[in-house]
């Protein structure tokens, strides 16, 4: 039984996102991840299609539908095996600052191109000396006359390449308190004194464009800071519960997908004259997998239905993350090793998956952070 209260009309977009998946996206992958970048034209036929931004107001383009959407979106493009179209970063990330915080003539200018495809966002908070402690931040953004100015440097930057609009946080250098310094600003792509770097090598995550940035006395208006001054860091802890719920729906549909190409592969892959899910230790790492793929699906759909109902599910989304996210990898470990030989080379999906799925545990906040959160609110 579904604990997720799905109607038929979330059903049909299912149906219609995997169809649009089949022909536009999964034929191009390997393409994709040979360039290390998805073409932005893939970026609009999502967009032209409905699939970006599912719960932007109609008023600005978008459907205003519910987030099981988007929890649908997350899911089919997990299931792609790729992780360059990142429409989860992009639609459960970023635009939701700018809908929730952006000026009305902000919010005019932006989201109908952010649901059309045309502007792809990102958000730009880790530094080279500040991860998970977002206090640490040393971009400033100092005030002068009817505009700030931003000065410093990002790392591990998704969608920096493509991007057209980024949020960035930054602090201000005159403010003392770590937390009230904290503020959030709209920087396009072609503001003087903005510049993005390379893209990164990674070992993971090939298609995604992941960039640093670099701010030199770049101006922006006054009015491109994203709510009241000092607010910043609040807004960052408050949209981090729906950006780590997301992470976890796709480490369980990730580990559902690598799960389910390896289940094939032992059925029909032969040794010593029969397949491998008739000996013993096959079948049994293949229950184990399955049952806590189990375990980790019937969590997160409990978390789906009590964030519908607008619950502070903080901790529980905090352990999500860092138990789905060191689930998938140790499915993808398994699985790979019963691939044997095999799944160690690229022509292969599982050794894509293997290498894409292990970094879910250091991004959108490492698990070990997840842990001290959850510490804290166990009044450890």
């Amino acid at each position: 039984m579904e604990l997720i209260p799905y109607q038929e009309e979330h059903r049909i977009f299912r149906r219609t996102l995997q169809a649009f998946l089949a022909a536009e996206v999964v034929p191009f992958v390997e393409e994709w991840e040979e360039a290390g970048i998805v073409p932005r034209s893939a970026w609009k036929k999502m967009g032209e299609h409905g699939f970006l931004c599912p719960d932007v107001p109609e008023a600005y383009g978008g459907a205003g539908a519910d987030f099981l959407y988007s929890v649908i979106v997350v899911e089919e493009m997990t299931r792609t095996n790729h992780c360059g179209l990142s429409a989860r970063l992009h639609g459960n990330v970023v635009v939701p600052y700018i809908t929730a915080f952006a000026t009305e003539e902000q919010k005019q200018r932006y989201l109908p191109r952010c649901v059309s495809g045309d502007c792809i966002t990102a958000i730009a908070m880790s530094e080279p000396q500040a991860g998970s402690d977002l206090t640490a931040i040393r971009t400033t953004a100092t005030e002068e006359g009817d505009a700030f100015i931003l000065n410093g440097q990002k790392t591990f930057i998704s969608n920096a390449i493509n991007g057209d609009l980024f949020v960035v946080a930054a602090r201000d250098p005159g403010v003392d308190n770590p937390h009230a310094a904290i503020d959030l600003y709209l920087v396009e792509a072609d503001t003087p004194g903005f510049v993005k770097g390379n893209r990164l090598r990674k070992i993971g995550w090939h298609s995604q464009d992941t960039a640093e940035l670099f701010f030199t006395d770049c101006r922006i208006p006054r009015a491109n800071r994203l709510g009241e001054k000092g607010t910043g860091f609040k807004k960052l802890m408050r949209n981090l519960q729906p950006e780590r719920l997301v992470l976890a729906i796709s480490a369980v549909a990730a580990a559902e997908m690598v799960f389910e190409m390896t289940f094939a592969y032992c059925r029909q892959r032969i040794a010593f004259g029969k397949s491998l899910s008739r000996f013993q230790h096959i079948q049994f790492e293949l229950v184990e997998m399955a049952t806590e793929i189990k375990l980790g699906r019937t969590f997160i759909d409990r978390l789906v239905c009590d964030h519908l109902q607008g619950g502070d599910i903080v901790t529980e989304v905090s352990m999500a993350k860092y138990w789905t996210t060191e689930m998938a990898f140790r499915v993808a470990d398994r699985c790979l090793q019963l691939f044997g030989g095999y799944g160690y080379c690229e022509e292969y999906p599982i050794a894509r998956a293997w290498r894409d799925i292990r970094v879910t545990r250091i991004l959108g906040g490492t698990n070990e952070i997840m842990r001290g959160i959850i510490a804290r609110h166990l009044g450890l």
